[in-house]
């Protein structure tokens, strides 16, 4: 597998972990304790931190990169092996 391969695979992986954690870990302004800025939602976030979003992301992509790529070079698992559906009915013959 290319180099190029890898880091787009890298980057979607990235990009869906990010965005899958992006709930995780933030509370409201309510939930915290602290007065709301006048104008500020509700649901605003009063605790967001990026770079620890950031780093989980990173850590989590990593990860998933690893498992792709040594699957690929080492063919754990492949396309036939998750055919889930059954596979459909002879036609009868008459």
């Amino acid at each position: 597998m290319q180099i190029t391969s890898i880091a787009a695979i890298y980057f979607l992986f990235w990009v869906m972990s990010a965005f899958i954690m992006l709930p995780f870990g933030v509370r409201t302004a309510e939930e915290a304790g602290i007065e709301t800025v006048p104008g500020q939602a509700e649901s605003a976030p009063a605790n967001f931190r990026p770079g620890k979003l950031m780093v989980r992301a990173t850590i989590i992509a990593a990860l998933c990169t690893a498992l792709f790529v040594a699957n690929y070079e080492y063919g754990w698992l492949t396309v036939a092996d998750v055919d889930i559906l059954p596979k459909p009915p002879a036609a009868a013959e008459g």
